[in-house]
């Protein structure tokens, strides 16, 4: 068994940051924390790499957008962005975060949703009855109806589908995985008291409109007119708009997160279209040919002296064949510690950067 200090000699220290060091709220930063989100992509490892592999103006393509962590900080960097995913409502999310406000028409949007509901909310799902105090559904409903007025939706979607995470009837500390509503009192670990199931929603609306707004604002100080593509859809089967100069991604782990479930209130409460079957990563069955297929598209569009950067958890040694059916030439495997994740899930592993070319 290796020591620490063996361990640490193999690590690439750039690549890896104590909670000392990269405290969560530098890890979230600007509009990367407009919605939480399990991927644990982290936007300083991507700075690091846009760094490395590649400049100002080119393209960066990333199959597996996620929650848009690779274009955010791609425009940033002054590239052009473009990532695919199978998730509308990660692709909602991606649009949201890398696109251009006003301060004059968000300021306006802010007063039109403050304003009282015009009109009895629509007719509820099944869903929304089970997972939502009676009070909590009436104030989503009645914002959603407000947002139809407003400069941005799409962004207030996003600040709905936050506040729905909150509201839901499940426990304070299990908001990622929640099995069953809460109806009674319970103990609970992240106050470390007895907790009553929420039974409103319109404090958190307020609370992360406010949010919203400062987040997309601070980034427009860093945001470039760089353009952001988003497709919805199957990065199996769908290229990137153009040549590409650098692949930067990180691919769901097998059997880890099931992200249409992860957001379920979004789909119900936005009415988005689900593509459960076809997402990559719900179960181990058939993820090495899946992964491949997609790494092989992505490889064809890749210029001549480009590179495919994937950041992976590869504790079941499936990367190496993955990459080989893929077509792709390992140049370097690099590992880094992690161990910034907090709250029950809280602990440390180590992830694996894989360079490669075709």
């Amino acid at each position: 068994m290796q020591t620490q200090a063996a361990i640490y000699r193999e690590i690439d220290l750039e690549l890896s940051w104590s909670e000392q060091e990269m405290p969560e709220r530098e890890r979230t930063k600007h509009v990367h924390r407009l919605h939480p989100y399990l991927g644990k992509f982290v936007p300083q490892l991507v700075e690091v790499f846009l760094h490395r592999y590649a400049s100002p103006g080119q393209l960066v393509w990333d199959p597996f957008a996620g929650s848009g962590t690779t274009l955010v900080e791609a425009n940033a960097f002054g590239a052009r962005a473009a990532g695919c995913d199978i998730s509308a409502f990660n692709c909602l999310l991606t649009r949201v975060k890398t696109g251009s406000y006003a301060s004059e028409a968000l300021l306006s949007d802010v007063v039109r949703l403050a304003a009282p509901a015009s009109k009895a909310p629509r007719t509820t799902s099944p869903y929304l009855k089970q997972w939502f105090a009676t009070r909590s559904r009436r104030e989503l409903l009645a914002f959603r109806d407000r947002i139809e007025l407003t400069s941005y939706p799409d962004l207030w979607r996003v600040v709905l589908s936050r506040a729905a995470r909150s509201a839901r009837l499940t426990r304070h500390d299990d908001l990622d995985f929640p099995r069953e509503p809460v109806q009674a009192e319970y103990f609970c670990h992240k106050h470390r008291r007895v907790c009553r199931p929420v039974g409103e929603a319109d404090k958190f609306l307020r609370r992360y409109v406010r949010d919203a707004v400062q987040r997309v604002q601070e980034f427009s100080e860093l945001r470039l007119e760089s353009s952001a593509t988003v497709i919805h859809g199957d990065a199996r089967v769908v290229d990137p708009p153009e040549p590409v100069d650098l692949v930067l991604t990180s691919p769901p782990y097998p059997g880890l997160i099931d992200y249409h479930e992860q957001h379920a209130y979004a789909f119900e409460l936005l009415g988005l279209e689900r593509r459960d079957a076809a997402e990559i990563g719900r179960g181990v069955k058939g993820y090495c040919d899946d992964v491949a297929a997609v790494l092989a598209r992505a490889a064809k569009a890749l210029r001549p002296s480009g590179k495919i950067v994937v950041v992976v958890n590869d504790s079941r040694g499936l990367y190496g064949a993955i990459l080989s059916a893929a077509g792709l030439r390992l140049e370097d495997r690099v590992l880094r510690h992690v161990n910034r994740r907090t709250g029950r899930r809280s602990g440390e592993y180590y992830e694996e950067v894989l360079i490669a070319t075709p």
